[in-house]
C-alpha cells in the first residue's frame, strides 16, 4: 500500500511577543454604544448601572472641585491615566463585550501543532500518527472555513481584532494571548492558545461539526506499522475489475452490506497469492473512501493498542494476517498475548464504548473491518460466531 505525506508546517517565523500587535496588523476593537444594551441594563442591573454612574461622576467632580489647583490645571487633570481608566471602566460597562464563545458547545475538537514526534525502541508510535491525525483535520477544516467572520485577541488590557480583509493564514497570525475567531454561517468559534517554542492549540468548538469533519478527512488513510507508521492516501494496484467473477460477485455483496448495516466485519482466506490483500485495497479504494470512511491498516503491535478516534464518523480497519493475531486461546502460543481479545471487543464495540467521557466528540460510528488471513483454522471461534463476522469468502485462485 502506498501513501501520499502530509508534511507539517514549518519554516514559519515564530511569533514574537515584542513586535507590536499594531505593527503586525491588529488594530484596537472600538466598543460601539448600543442603546437596547443600556435599556436591558436598566431594566436588569438598575442598582449597579446607577452606582456605576454616580461613582464616575464623583470622579470628575473630585478632579475639578480641587482648591490648591487652578481651574485650567483641574481640567487638564481629567485627561489623566486614572479619570481616563474609570471612563473605561464605566464605558466597558454599558456597552456589549466583544463576541467570545460561551464554552456550552457539544461538538470539540483540538489539537497541538506541529505535532512533535517522540521515538523510542519499546514503544509504537501510534500516538504520533493519530495525533497527526487530528492535527490534519483540524488544519483541513480550517481551511473547508476559509475567513472567519471576525478575529480577536485580548492583550495588556485591551481588546483587538484582526481585519479580516488583510487575513492570509492562521499560521502567519500574530499570537500572543488567547485568540478567537468565529464563523457565523457554520456557528464555529476556533480558539488559538500559544505553548512555548512557538507551538499552538487550535480548538474548534461547535454545535454540529461533523459534516465539516466528514469533508475534511475524505480519503485519508492511516498506516499504524511500527516505524512505518504515518498517515496518507490508500492506494489500490489491481481494480476490482480484475478479480475473478466470483471475488467480484462477493465484492458486490460487501458492498451492499457495508451501504446496510452500521457495523460490518468480514473475513478473506486463502492460499498466499490468492489476492486477499490486494482485494482489501481496492475495497477500501473503491467502495469504502467514496463512501467517506477513513482507512486504518493495522500491524500485530498496532492491533493491542489501537482505539477508534471518537470524532470519526466512519471508520474500516483493515487486519491482514489475522489468523496470526487471533489464535484460537486453547492453544499455547495465543495465551502469551491479548490481541485476540483485543479483536473480539473491536468487532462488538465494547473496548472503547463502554465508559465515554462529557468531553470532546462522541458519534454514532459506522465501522467496518476487513481481515485476511491463510486459514480459519486457527482462529478463536469466538471470532466465527454469528454477530461478529458477517461474511466469509475462500480466495482460491492464483491471482498474484
Amino acid at each position: 500500500m502506498e501513501f501520499d505525506y502530509f508534511r507539517n508546517n514549518e519554516g514559519n517565523p515564530p511569533n514574537s511577543k515584542g513586535q507590536s500587535l499594531i505593527a503586525s496588523g491588529w488594530r484596537p476593537f472600538q466598543r460601539d454604544f448600543e442603546w437596547e444594551f443600556l435599556w436591558q441594563l436598566w431594566h436588569k442591573d438598575t442598582q449597579e448601572l446607577t452606582q456605576r454612574t454616580l461613582n464616575l461622576a464623583s470622579s470628575f467632580a473630585e478632579v475639578l472641585g480641587r482648591n490648591n489647583y487652578t481651574w485650567w490645571a483641574n481640567l487638564l487633570s481629567i485627561a489623566s491615566d486614572n479619570t481616563r481608566y474609570e471612563v473605561e471602566k464605566f464605558w466597558n460597562y454599558i456597552t456589549p463585550d466583544p463576541q467570545s464563545p460561551d464554552h456550552r458547545y457539544k461538538d470539540v475538537l483540538s489539537t497541538e501543532t506541529p505535532i512533535v514526534q517522540f521515538v523510542s525502541r519499546s514503544s509504537i508510535p501510534i500516538d504520533y500518527v493519530l495525533n497527526r491525525l487530528q492535527e490534519i483535520t483540524v488544519l483541513r477544516v480550517l481551511h473547508l472555513l476559509e475567513r472567519p467572520d471576525i478575529i480577536t485577541q485580548y492583550y495588556l488590557e485591551r481588546d483587538f481584532y484582526f481585519p479580516v480583509d488583510k487575513f492570509v493564514s492562521w499560521e502567519r497570525l500574530d499570537v500572543v494571548n488567547t485568540v478567537y475567531a468565529y464563523w457565523s454561517k457554520h456557528d464555529i468559534w476556533l480558539q488559538i492558545e500559544l505553548y512555548d517554542r512557538g507551538r499552538r492549540q487550535y480548538t474548534l468548538m461547535s454545535k454540529n461539526i461533523s459534516p465539516l469533519i466528514n469533508k475534511a478527512t475524505y480519503d485519508l488513510a492511516v498506516m499504524l506499522s511500527g516505524y512505518q507508521s504515518r498517515v496518507g492516501k490508500v492506494h489500490s494496484q489491481f481494480p476490482i475489475k480484475t478479480f475473478p467473477a466470483d471475488i467480484q460477485n462477493f465484492t458486490d455483496t460487501v458492498q451492499q452490506a457495508v451501504l446496510n448495516q452500521n457495523q460490518l466485519a468480514v473475513v478473506v482466506h486463502g492460499e498466499p497469492g490468492t489476492g486477499k490483500t490486494a482485494w482489501t485495497q481496492a475495497v477500501a479504494k473503491e467502495i469504502l473512501v467514496p463512501l467517506g470512511y477513513v482507512i486504518f491498516i493495522l500491524d500485530h503491535d498496532a492491533i493491542a493498542n489501537f482505539v477508534p478516534p471518537a470524532y470519526l464518523e466512519r471508520i474500516c480497519i483493515i487486519i491482514n494476517e489475522a489468523d496470526n493475531l487471533a489464535q484460537n486461546r486453547a492453544s499455547e502460543v495465543a495465551q502469551y498475548n491479548n490481541k485476540t481479545e483485543h479483536i473480539l471487543s473491536l468487532l462488538d464495540g465494547t473496548l472503547y464504548q463502554s465508559v465515554i467521557d462529557d468531553s470532546g466528540i462522541h458519534i454514532k460510528q459506522r465501522l467496518v473491518v476487513l481481515m485476511t488471513c491463510n486459514t480459519t483454522e486457527r482462529l478463536d471461534p469466538a471470532m466465527l460466531r454469528k454477530g461478529r463476522v458477517d461474511l466469509m469468502c475462500e480466495f482460491c485462485q492464483r491471482f498474484v
